[in-house]
């Protein structure tokens, strides 16, 4: 420990509170201390919101899998997409596509990864409350550090990327 071994060292101090289960709900209720549930209720500079609808809203990833990675979700607390109503289905569809959208204005997104981990099982990591990620891409953008040091390296903070995108998050689709 102190000693020169010619590792360098990158820090990511801020991903200990996922891998701890830190503001995981402890139940399946709405009640049980969900995050999408409370984060609404709260600025959108603070939740990391970067755009509301009327059923649905769009917030940045506290733990991207690539910079600019958002989720949209529905503020009724549900589970599985077929509890979505018709109205929650098409706002989450138009807000996937704002995302989209946004993400290529402000980055310059090449492509995108899109997709909704249904129950734990599936890999969700709160499955009570339906999410779906909008994780923009370039080319080239796999290096070795997610290969070889199983960390990415995000080159903005959260906040900055929120005020980014919601700068310009489209009024219409």
């Amino acid at each position: 420990m102190g000693e020169p071994d010619g590792f360098g060292r990158l820090w990511t101090p801020h991903r200990i509170a996922y891998i701890q289960g830190e503001n995981k709900p402890t139940g399946p209720g709405s009640g049980d201390g969900c995050p999408f549930c409370e984060a609404p209720k709260h600025s959108d500079e603070e939740s990391l919101i970067v755009a509301r609808g009327t059923s649905v809203f769009a917030i940045m990833n506290l733990y991207p899998y690539n910079g600019g990675h958002m989720m949209v979700m529905p503020y009724r607390h549900v589970a599985d997409y077929t509890e979505l109503d018709d109205a929650e289905t098409a706002e989450l569809a138009l807000f996937t596509k704002k995302a989209m959208t946004a993400l290529r204005k402000a980055s310059g997104a090449h492509g995108f990864n899109l997709g909704m981990n249904q129950g734990s099982a599936a890999g969700a990591g709160i499955a009570a409350h339906l999410h779906q990620h909008v994780v923009p891409r370039w080319g080239g953008d796999t290096n070795f550090m997610p290969v070889v040091g199983h960390t990415k390296v995000l080159p903005q903070l959260l906040a900055d990327t929120r005020k980014m995108l919601a700068d310009v998050w489209p009024e219409s689709a």
